[in-house]
Order: structure tokens, then C-alpha cells, then sequence
């Protein structure tokens, strides 16, 4: 029976030019491999060692990109290896099988966030009403199913995030900071749920996953093993649980460790 490895993608697997942590001396520093472009600039970074390691990982397991980006975001990334059969975009709201979306799932994604929280309409109206335009940057709308504001983080008052939260919460939302956006996603909106329906359509018998944010904590605890680099809300707050890793390094060079003990745990269990 294969193995299922779901893995978020920014700040988890590949990394923006700010976030790649390369603190040794320039000789030192890993080679890089672009694996995003956006209106003809580089995004996003791994390194080749990482690429190749995702590549071997591509032919031994159903390796499941695992992210909050929207689709169109997340098709303009081109991961090394074999072209994932599944992959999870807007945090679990749309499931892709060969690259297409799954319309009853998502049907299913929506009738259960119309039934369990407060509609996307009012988090919004109260995003554009409380935040503030001197750290605001950019408001958002993501597939239809939650927001996030991209903000200066220099100016943003922790205050008011811990405030937005507290509302949230009482609304059946959740609210995560991720480097310069802060997203409000529906709690029923959830990676781990879709990263079931792909390992029982795969007949998987064993899930690994890794993730960076508060955002994949469920995903995580829903994983037989799981990865957190050193960096992101998570090594931030300090959280962890049974059967988590909690790995030392930070930027590029955590997502070359996450991938390499994706492989080894794979070839650990083939063997």
C-alpha cells in the first residue's frame, strides 16, 4: 500500500527570496533551484539538493502538494519530479486530480462551511472596517472561501491580531500570520480533511506531512508522522505534539531536511 506525503509549500518546501535564511558565508550557501515565476520575476526558491531529493520521493510515494494558495497561485509553481496526481489548494476548499478540480468536493466544502460559521461577507466587511490603511497593503478574496489583508509587518499592531482572533473565534474562524499576510479561514476549511479523502482514494497506509503555520497544526495532527522547521508560527509558539518533529533548521535548508526524512521515512517503510 503507498505512502501519502502532504506537504505545505511556502516557508515549508520552497521559499521566497526574504525567507531563505541563507546565514552562512556567500561561498557556503547552497545552490538554488527556481521553482516559481511571477510576471517574469523569480518567486520562489528550493535547493537542488531538495529538488532532487522530491524527485526520488516523486517515484516512491503519492507526494500531495498541501497549500493556502488559490489554484491559479499554486499553478504557477513547477515542483521537480513526476506531476502530483493530487493536490490540495485554497486550505483544503479545492481538491485537484490531475490538475482539475474535484466539483463535489468542493460542493461538499461549501455546504459545510454555510452550516458551520459565519458567512465570508461579514469577516470581510470587518477586515476592511478595523484595519488599519497605514499597514495595509492589500485586501484579498481567495476562491470565494475566506480572506487575508497583506500588510507591512513593521507597523502592525500584535494588538489588534490578537483582537481579530478573539472575533474570529467567536464566528468559527481562525486567524493565522504568515510573513506579510494575515489570513481568516472558516474552521471547517481544513487541509487534514481533504489530505484523508486523497489517502483513502490512494489506499495510502501511511501519511506523512510538514507544515510551518498554525494553519497546518490540524494537518499535522492528522499525519501518522509529521516536520516543522525551525522557523513560523508554530516554532514560534512553541508547539508540538506526539509524533511531530521539531527540526532545528530554518529557511531553504529546513525544506532539504523535511524532504530528505519524507524519503528516508518512505524507504524505511518499503524496506
Amino acid at each position: 500500500m503507498p505512502v501519502l506525503v502532504a506537504s505545505d509549500l511556502d516557508r515549508t518546501l520552497i521559499y521566497s527570496s526574504a525567507a531563505l535564511a541563507l546565514t552562512m558565508p556567500d561561498a557556503r550557501a547552497p545552490r538554488l533551484l527556481c521553482v516559481e515565476v511571477h510576471e517574469s520575476k523569480p518567486l520562489s526558491y528550493m535547493t537542488e539538493t531538495a529538488a532532487q531529493l522530491l524527485t526520488d520521493l516523486g517515484d516512491t510515494a503519492v507526494f500531495v502538494p498541501t497549500t493556502t494558495r488559490t489554484r491559479k497561485q499554486y499553478q504557477r509553481i513547477n515542483l521537480p519530479g513526476p506531476p502530483p496526481a493530487y493536490a490540495i489548494c485554497a486550505n483544503g476548499g479545492h481538491l485537484l486530480v490531475d490538475g482539475v478540480t474535484d466539483e463535489d468536493w468542493h460542493a461538499g466544502v461549501q455546504a459545510r462551511l454555510a452550516d458551520e460559521c459565519a458567512p465570508l461577507a461579514e469577516v470581510r466587511e470587518h477586515l476592511l472596517r478595523s484595519a488599519d490603511p497605514v499597514w495595509v497593503r492589500k485586501h484579498r478574496v481567495a476562491e470565494d472561501l475566506f480572506a487575508y489583508l497583506v500588510v507591512e509587518r513593521e507597523l502592525l499592531l500584535e494588538d489588534w491580531v490578537k483582537e481579530l482572533a478573539v472575533w474570529a473565534e467567536n464566528r468559527g474562524w481562525t486567524v493565522s500570520l504568515q510573513g506579510r499576510k494575515i489570513y481568516a479561514v472558516p474552521k471547517p476549511l481544513t487541509k487534514s480533511a481533504a489530505v484523508r479523502e486523497v489517502a483513502r482514494r490512494a489506499g495510502a497506509n501511511l501519511t506523512l506531512a510538514a507544515g510551518d503555520s498554525l494553519l497546518d497544526a490540524d494537518l499535522l495532527l492528522a499525519a501518522d508522522r509529521g516536520w516543522r522547521p525551525g522557523h513560523g508560527e508554530l516554532a514560534d509558539t512553541g508547539w508540538t505534539a506526539p509524533e511531530i518533529a521539531a527540526l532545528p533548521e530554518r529557511g531553504v535548508l529546513a525544506g532539504e531536511r523535511i524532504v530528505r526524512e519524507f524519503l528516508k521515512a518512505t524507504r524505511g517503510t518499503a524496506s
